[in-house]
């Protein structure tokens, strides 16, 4: 089989004549990413057909590899060419792939990649039992790596990330979540595992503390941007161009950003309709335009993806702390690709 390592174009509206970084850093990486995806290949393997036959289905269906390209990246950048970047890479892919699985059952997705999600194929029993898989397989290249340090960033990535997932879960239909409670929500769930990607080969290429600090504030700011812009386009309707479900954090009572904003400048009536549609559950047909409007007309969207900006900006200079190269060019541009899905 061909290198899994090709890029979807991420088509967003007004975006055609823009370059799509994630795809040129892919261009960039395509050697060592065909290693990681053979060493993704090789331990996918089991004797339970079903484990390779359900992983295979979401890892082959596309994705951008963001994660494990910056694990990647990272340790191109600053000169390591050791086979242990590559085995964390496939760790950290291991581990977002799981948490996937894992979070379709708890969010009742129908939708992954473009694709039906796996839960809703083989059934959330055995989604649940290969995420597991797969932890368990990353945890055993972590160890093949070679560093106890490498391994506890990444083992504390994992446990922070199931406690983000938890926390968000307990924050579903509350809408007085707070901004400074959404921000250490996706802090936890999406940033530490990016976090985590990028420091570890700072570890592993034995790199001074500020070096190792810089590449962690690299990964955590621009997960964050990340994240901002998802929840962004789940109520910009471009999330469906994105082989996502658009409006599936609205149904499912998730208070994001943009909820959390406009409710904070809601009118009494406006406060009426988020306590009904995500307090109660109680949805109707035409619940969730109205949604969109809402956030819109009090400039929701904008001010989500202006916090986005702020974050991806960080991240770019973070990387000033090492030296010009190609590798740097391209986490850099990696960085306002992240905010220029949104448009």
């Amino acid at each position: 089989m061909d290198s899994m390592v090709s890029v979807k174009t991420a088509t967003v509206a007004n975006s055609a004549d823009r370059p799509n970084a994630a795809e040129a850093l892919a261009r960039l990486a395509h050697d060592d990413m065909r290693r990681v995806d053979a060493l993704i290949l090789e331990r996918l393997d089991s004797h339970v057909e079903l484990i390779p036959e359900l992983a295979r289905y979401l890892i082959e269906a596309g994705g951008k590899r963001v994660r494990p390209m910056i694990t990647v990246a990272a340790a191109n950048m600053i000169g390591c060419s050791d086979i242990a970047p590559l085995k964390l890479a496939a760790a950290v892919e291991f581990i977002h792939t799981a948490t996937l699985l894992h979070d379709d059952v708890v969010d009742e997705s129908g939708m992954r990649r473009g694709k039906a999600a796996a839960n809703l194929v083989w059934g959330n029993a055995s989604s649940v039992l290969v995420g597991d898989f797969l932890f368990a397989r990353s945890f055993s290249l972590m160890v093949e790596a070679g560093s106890m340090k490498a391994l506890g960033v990444l083992s504390d990535a994992a446990s922070t990330i199931a406690e983000g997932e938890v926390r968000q879960l307990s924050a579903v239909k509350d809408v007085g979540v707070s901004v400074e409670t959404y921000m250490q929500i996706i802090d936890a769930k999406t940033a530490a595992l990016f976090a985590a990607a990028a420091q570890v080969s700072g570890i592993v290429a034995d790199r001074p503390a500020s070096e190792e600090a810089a590449l962690e504030t690299y990964g955590r700011e621009l997960g964050l941007a990340f994240q901002l812009v998802d929840d962004a386009l789940d109520y910009s309707g471009a999330s469906a161009k994105l082989g996502k479900s658009t409006g599936d954090d609205f149904r499912e009572g998730k208070v994001t950003l943009p909820v959390a904003l406009a409710i904070a400048a809601a009118s009494t009536e406006e406060s009426g309709f988020w306590d009904r549609v995500i307090a109660q559950g109680d949805q109707t047909d035409g619940d969730f335009e109205r949604a969109v409007k809402l956030v819109n007309a009090h400039d929701a969207l904008a001010a989500t993806v202006n916090q986005a900006r702020n974050h991806a900006r960080r991240a770019r200079e973070a990387l000033a702390a090492f030296p010009a190269n190609k590798w740097r060019a391209a986490l850099e541009d990696l960085a306002d690709f992240v905010v220029d899905r949104a448009y």
